[in-house]
């Protein structure tokens, strides 16, 4: 069962535009926003990239606003300029006939079908010390499959095949253009903005089995709950300095700030950019703090009927109904 999402009035706010004045904070789109993939309630094969105007005003169409404007935020990123332009215009004009109220609006996972998923693994120092485990020198990369991804609304569904399903609120960022080789110093200007994930997580299949190899613990169906906007960088004061927290069943198991990632946004852009190259819509989870159920004692895992929120400052909230 999905939550309603005219609540998401009280979740889903716009910063001003003044942020994008901020020096160092540009990214690939120099406006402050937050875009959105979405369908209308009842038409769930009509996806639409939007702009979420704040304050519960509802959200631009683009394709409504410019008929010459792509379906899915992938299209859009793929424009570059010339699509966050369009994006920007369309919220400050805000024509009533383009504009979905809340009401009628289902998010969806701020990228669908992105060509990588990308995590980092042990990148909290404060996750570090709750397993008693070293501080990585360098990034521990793994992936999940993009047919994990969820919208921010949608169920995460148990497998029969693991027992021991477990939560980690990630703060993500999402590539906005092509890039090899990227240097730190020009890495977030290939970031197109940050939204919030949930790297769901069979310790089961990650710890014991499939030879410790992370991948199959990590990617079931519904592991990637995503969303509920992809925040464009101007619209986030500091990446790296953010409140982050997972509740469940309206309990804090996790709550810690960014400014604890070992690798930052910048770090991580330029090491994974030395074996693959990056495209727009790439999705990178930057790494979960302490709390997670495996290490508590006695551990506690998700079960049926329970519910996940992920919160991240400045960014916004996610809540997945677990069946």
């Amino acid at each position: 069962m999905r939550l309603p999402l005219h609540s998401l009035s009280l979740i889903s706010r716009s910063l001003s535009d003044r942020l994008s004045a901020i020096p160092g904070r540009r990214g690939v789109c120099g406006a402050a926003m937050r875009l959105v993939q979405f369908c209308r309630q009842g038409d769930e094969g009509g996806v639409r990239v939007g702009v979420d105007r704040g304050e519960g005003l509802g959200v631009v169409d683009l394709k409504a606003f410019d008929p010459s404007m792509p379906m899915t935020m992938r299209e859009l990123l793929e424009m570059g300029a010339k699509g966050m332009q369009c994006a920007q215009r369309a919220l400050e004009v805000s024509p009533a006939q383009c504009v979905v109220p809340f009401a009628e609006v289902r998010l969806l996972s701020p990228v669908l079908a992105p060509e990588k998923v990308v995590c980092v693994g042990m990148n909290y120092r404060d996750h570090c010390l709750e397993q008693n485990a070293p501080i990585p020198k360098e990034p521990i990369i793994f992936s999940k499959f993009p047919s994990a991804i969820t919208g921010p609304f949608d169920d995460i569904t148990l497998p029969d095949e693991s027992q021991e399903v477990d939560w980690e609120v990630e703060l993500a960022f999402v590539i906005g253009r092509k890039g090899k080789h990227i240097k730190e110093e020009d890495a977030m200007s290939y970031v197109a903005g940050f939204t919030v994930a949930n790297d769901v997580s069979a310790r089961d299949w990650q710890m014991k089995r499939n030879g410790n190899q992370w991948l199959l613990g990590k990617t079931f169906d519904s592991f990637c709950p995503l969303g509920p906007a992809l925040v464009t960088t101007s619209a986030v004061t500091d990446p790296h300095n953010l409140g982050i927290r997972c509740l469940v069943n309206g309990v804090a198991v996790q709550n810690s700030n960014t400014d604890q990632l070992i690798f930052k946004t910048e770090q991580v852009v330029a090491w994974v950019s030395q074996f693959v190259t990056l495209s727009p819509g790439d999705v990178f989870l930057t790494g979960t703090p302490p709390g997670v159920g495996v290490f508590r004692n006695p551990p506690v895992f998700l079960k049926k009927g329970d519910v996940v929120e992920c919160q991240i400052d400045q960014v916004g909230i996610i809540r997945n109904n677990v069946v």
